[in-house]
């Protein structure tokens, strides 16, 4: 059997055979006994994405060991983050990073950890970059975007090299809104109705959001924020 031959039966089969889910209890990882025809699970899921700001300018203008450090200690501070606040890491690409947060704190757990990176840019990354690199000009900047839905994970690619695709709103859109201008969190009207009280206001009851249209999807109501949450 030819190339072309292989693919379109793969693809007819998959057009063709109907999806067997299940309802997951915890977040699936490559682990997960999927197969790679159509088999997902199925969940109620908060996504956080964190992707760095101007990587490519950071790459172009600096030395290749450089940009190296500065994604792995980006990357590492987010990964502790987001594992402490009880978040599963479910992707690197390049320079971001994406994690998936369920139960019943979800959306709080998730945006805790969103201000908490925040904190960890400027106040470790950034600080501990200058205190060996003191002449560089450059600064860490970064952008998180937080939504959340319902996902379908199923397993893409083939067998030997193989994934898992998050597919669902909350994948796509906290990856769209971690595009945005970076140094701010934004976050979706179905996070923020619904996170605890503690990530919303300061000590002195003021909203610490910024309410925005989204223009790009359809001029939904997203919030955003600069700020931090201490570092135990």
């Amino acid at each position: 059997m030819g190339t072309k031959e292989e693919l379109e039966d793969w693809c007819y089969e998959v057009f063709r055979t109907m999806w067997a889910t299940r309802a997951g209890t915890k977040v699936p990882d490559d682990e997960s006994k999927l197969g790679l025809k159509n088999e997902a699970i199925t969940l109620e899921g908060t996504v956080l994405y964190a992707d760095m700001a101007e990587s490519t300018k950071l790459v172009d203008s600096n030395a290749s060991f450089f940009a190296a450090e500065v994604y792995k200690t980006f990357l590492y501070c987010a990964a502790r983050i987001i594992k402490d606040q009880d978040g599963a890491i479910t992707a690197y690409d390049g320079d971001r990073i994406m994690a998936v947060f369920i139960g019943d704190s979800k959306n709080t757990n998730a945006v805790k950890a969103a201000l908490k990176i925040n904190s960890a840019v400027r106040d470790v990354v950034q600080l501990q970059l200058k205190r060996v690199y003191k002449d560089t000009d450059y600064a860490v900047s970064h952008t998180t975007g937080v939504d959340t839905s319902e996902l379908f994970v199923a397993k893409t690619g083939v067998r030997g090299a193989n994934d898992l695709v998050w597919v669902g709103r909350a994948a796509n859109h906290a990856a769209k809104l971690s595009s945005l201008p970076s140094g701010y969190t934004y976050i979706t009207k179905d996070v923020y109705d619904v996170m605890n009280k503690s990530v919303k206001f300061d000590s002195g009851g003021s909203d610490v959001w910024e309410r925005r249209v989204w223009s790009g999807f359809n001029n939904s109501t997203i919030y955003r924020s600069h700020g931090l949450w201490t570092l135990d």
